[in-house]
């Protein structure tokens, strides 16, 4: 098996920096370095429209679920 050609020792190098430096990324900006470098612009409207129907079940549970019959 041919090592991948798109890799660089730099690239090496710049993953075991962030490995020592043991920054935690939160899920946000880890999602969003996904989806910058891989180029995977269509995920956005699916993962857009997950969050408001989270948000949805969210506020229909609460005693605001009156008004949010009403936008439907």
């Amino acid at each position: 098996m041919a090592a991948d050609p798109r890799r660089t020792p730099e690239d090496d190098d710049a993953f075991a920096e962030v490995a020592k430096s043991g920054g935690q990324q939160s899920f946000r900006a880890e999602l969003w370095d996904y989806l910058r470098q891989t180029r995977k612009w269509w995920l956005t409207p699916i993962l857009i429209v997950m969050v408001l129907i989270g948000v949805l079940l969210l506020v229909s549970s609460t005693p605001l679920s009156p008004f949010v019959y009403t936008l439907f």
